[in-house]
């Protein structure tokens, strides 16, 4: 179980330690990052997404209603509890509060989630992961690039709910949403995608994970790391928290095996850094999402080691 976790998290450190010694090291700028983030969320990320959801079967997905439903409701609550707690009780701006909020309702499954599946599942572990990021894709991030494109809004007559929904608009047209709901759309009528086009699509999609954690370490190279209450309480709810609220649906739903433990098990993966680079994009980088990520994926190495003793299949 050790060399599971150790292959999991190992190759995500190294990934962030490069971009964090290259930030330090002034070999890649890490102010001005930009172009890597645009590359990221406008080209790689939704080609992986749309890949990933083009080439599954109909069936297969019909089979994984489940599996959404659990994930869309475990990322809503937490993600729902964290916009609050950032206005509330830390004060925090609605950009940074955005940004910190994804950070912790949204997994890392875009670089831990298949080599951890993989490895407790085998090969059937890929599917849901594709679908646990199109899910998170489709629900929290909408609306949180809609509470970032809120602070780019002026103010005038329109009633917040006006504006929001405005925001959501913008939020809603951009690639990040459009590729996944178009793969769903492709994968439920069975519509035939060329094998070159997904092969085009892959190639430029495999480079996700590493560009993403890339840009996490320079990111956080260009900031402090520091430990405070809102951090503290972020990888509570991220690393505790969110698993058990998991575990809870899948047993109010019933959610027959293996889909209960990988669902579970999905939502026991730590912070992501979608949160972080969604904020770059808007001109937000929060010391605490920063810190949060790295003391989450820390913390990990327990509930993580927790998580595969109680879930994997024996």
């Amino acid at each position: 179980m050790g060399m599971i976790v150790a292959t999991a998290l190992i190759p995500v450190f190294f990934v962030m330690l490069l971009g964090f010694f290259a930030g330090k090291r002034k070999i890649v700028d890490n102010k001005n990052v930009a172009s890597i983030n645009h590359f990221l969320m406008m080209f790689a990320l939704p080609a992986a997404l749309f890949t990933a959801i083009a080439r599954t079967s109909r069936e297969v997905i019909l089979m994984n209603a489940n599996l959404m439903l659990v994930l869309a409701l475990s990322l809503l609550i937490i993600f729902t509890v964290m916009v609050v707690l950032q206005s509330r009780l830390f004060k925090v701006g609605r950009g940074d509060g955005a940004v910190q909020s994804l950070t912790v309702a949204f997994p890392n499954f875009a670089s831990i989630g298949l080599p951890l599946l993989g490895s407790v599942y085998g090969s059937q572990g890929a599917l849901p992961v594709a679908v646990a990021i199109a899910v998170g894709s489709v629900t929290i991030s909408p609306l949180t690039l809609a509470l970032l494109e809120l602070t780019k809004t002026d103010a005038g007559s329109a009633s917040p709910v006006m504006k929001f929904l405005g925001a959501l608009r913008k939020s809603v047209s951009k690639p990040i949403f459009i590729a996944p709901m178009l793969a769903v759309i492709v994968a439920l009528c069975d519509i035939p995608v060329p094998d070159l086009a997904l092969k085009s699509l892959g190639l430029i999609g495999q480079a996700t994970a590493g560009a993403g954690l890339f840009l996490t370490g320079l990111v956080l190279s260009a900031q402090p790391i520091k430990i405070n209450p809102n951090v503290v309480l972020g990888v509570l709810l991220k690393n505790v928290i969110q698993p058990i609220v998991a575990y809870l649906i899948v047993r109010a739903l019933n959610v027959p095996e293996p889909i209960a433990g990988e669902v579970v098990l999905l939502i026991c993966i730590p912070a992501g850094f979608f949160g972080l680079v969604f904020g770059v994009g808007y001109g937000f980088r929060p010391a605490t999402s920063g810190s949060t990520l790295v003391v989450s994926s820390l913390a990990s190495i327990v509930t993580l080691t927790v998580a595969i003793l109680l879930l994997a299949p024996q």
